[in-house]
């Protein structure tokens, strides 16, 4: 309980995002000893002290999800998913309610426009229910459209619904029995604290779960620029097939789908190719990952190394292997550097492993 409660204040204190936490628990060994250095750290990166999550918050989270009949799933322990752990900014905490067999499951996303067309709505909920009949789960969004109706068609055989919110929180108002229903027959998920109300900002981390669970990711009707396509192209990052439903050129929502195809997407029209696109996938293990987890150690940086350092960063993102190849220093020594300016709040990450400062 006091390592739950403790990871708890870590991943929620507002300075702390997946990555930093990783790096945080791989350095000093454990989320308490982690907590005490948050604020030696952020001072050596030229920050104030970070805001803590109170243990009594944290301790209220935990009694709530309770309380609603939940539990977490923390990373690298227990029944966390082997596919998502893969990420280089895996979840660390997960909420989740439900079927827990579920997770031992290969899983297929499938997502797609929110207004989307009734045609497109029929042909995901007949994919979802005929990829279940062949033993495979699915994972969507819960959104309008595409997400409730590949929900609607695997909810006897299997299917995860990932939301943006809290796990207590009805998104949209209309899916109020879809979600109780997949929440006893299926199993919600939720990276957000109980209560939390969606915003824009969550969608595409909410995404990333999405294709982070799956061996592979349907695109069913996606306009240019959508949501939809962010999930794409996670899934594409993360090592995973990516398939789209070709449709006609004479409607903006199939749009985003012909020129996933175009870039190099395959091509599906049934259950059967989804999962002759996703056979090597489902028969090995995830592909590794590179990860930029620093060796644990508690030496400080010298002043003239950190200069070094923030000397090669500016506000374009680069790699963090670029920044140790230039700078010649030790791993070890930039990721603590990182660590501290992150802490401090002058660094920003972004995906493949890349940094820049904030202005």
């Amino acid at each position: 309980m006091k390592d739950l409660v403790d990871r708890l204040r870590l991943i929620r204190s507002p300075s702390i995002g997946p990555v930093t936490y990783r790096q945080l628990l791989a350095r000093f060994g454990g989320a308490a000893a982690a907590l005490d250095a948050l604020p030696d750290l952020a001072r050596r990166g030229g920050g104030s002290v970070p805001r803590i999550t109170a243990r009594a918050d944290a301790e209220r989270e935990i009694a709530s999800i309770a309380a609603m009949g939940g539990r977490y799933l923390l990373l690298g322990q227990g029944l966390y998913p082997r596919l998502l752990a893969e990420l280089d900014n895996a979840p660390p905490i997960l909420t989740v309610k439900g079927n827990l067999a579920l997770l031992d499951r290969t899983a297929i996303g499938i997502v797609g426009a929110r207004n989307a067309s009734a045609a497109a709505c029929r042909f995901s909920r007949g994919l979802a229910h005929d990829l279940g009949t062949e033993g495979l789960l699915t994972v969507s969004g819960l959104a309008r459209g595409i997400d409730s109706a590949a929900h609607d068609g695997s909810l006897a055989s299997g299917t995860i619904a990932v939301i943006a919110g809290g796990l207590d929180v009805i998104y949209p108002p209309e899916n109020a029995e879809r979600q109780a229903a997949i929440a006893e027959h299926g199993l919600l998920m939720a990276e957000m604290p109980p209560g939390t109300e969606p915003r824009a900002r969550h969608f595409p981390y909410r995404n990333r779960i999405i294709a982070g669970l799956s061996v592979g990711t349907v695109v069913v009707e996606a306009a240019p620029r959508s949501g939809s396509l962010i999930t794409a192209r996670l899934a594409a990052e993360a090592g995973r097939e990516v398939m789209a439903v070709p449709g006609s050129p004479l409607d903006p929502r199939a749009q985003g789908c012909n020129q996933l195809i175009r870039d190099g997407a395959t091509l599906v029209q049934n259950a059967a190719e989804v999962i002759e696109a996703v056979r090597p996938m489902s028969r090995v293990e995830a592909p590794a990952r590179e990860r930029y987890d620093p060796p644990p150690a508690t030496q400080e940086a010298q002043p003239d190394e950190r200069a070094r350092v923030e000397e090669l960063l500016g506000p374009s993102s680069v790699p963090i292997d670029e920044i140790v190849r230039q700078s010649q220093l030790p791993s070890g020594t930039v990721q603590l550097i990182l660590l501290e300016l992150d802490l401090a709040g002058r660094l920003e990450r972004h995906a493949g492993g890349k940094v820049s400062l904030r202005a």
